[in-house]
């Protein structure tokens, strides 16, 4: 391999891009509702609705400060709501409001549109490839983390 390689760089660039990309075909379809960040919160929920926020932060890759952050003002808009865990009255879990349901369609299309924006272009044995490669890299850092 010539020079050194710069995979890390090249994917912080797609990030800060495909975030900016994010915001402007959500607010095209009626977005500034949420961010772009609200919506990875609101993507898990609405996958595994009232969980723990250690949970949450696991799946959406967030800190518990800048989720909490994040949740405040999901909360402060009507999105979510905090309620006690069944199972153990020390912590809470957090809950989708009706008003959060809503919003699924459009972050559902601004997904597949942002998904054909990315692999225009590429096979699906590509796309196969390259996600094993990217999960290979995350597990890489997850382990370092930790």
């Amino acid at each position: 391999m010539q020079g050194s390689p710069n995979g890390g760089f090249l994917i912080s660039k797609i990030k800060q891009i495909q975030a900016r990309v994010f915001e402007r075909l959500l607010a095209g379809r009626g977005g500034g509702r949420f961010s772009g960040a609200q919506g990875r919160i609101l993507y898990v929920l609405w996958r595994n609705d009232g969980i723990p926020i250690s949970r949450l932060a696991e799946a959406t890759g967030l800190t518990k400060t800048t989720l909490t952050g994040q949740l405040d003002r999901l909360e402060s808009g009507g999105y979510i709501r905090r309620a006690p865990d069944p199972t153990d009255r020390r912590k809470a879990v957090i809950r989708l409001t009706d008003a959060a349901q809503t919003l699924r369609p459009d972050y559902d299309e601004v997904s597949r549109q942002m998904n054909r924006l990315f692999y225009r272009g590429f096979t699906d044995a590509e796309i196969a490839d390259f996600e094993g490669k990217l999960t290979r890299i995350l597990n890489n850092l997850t382990g370092k983390e930790e």
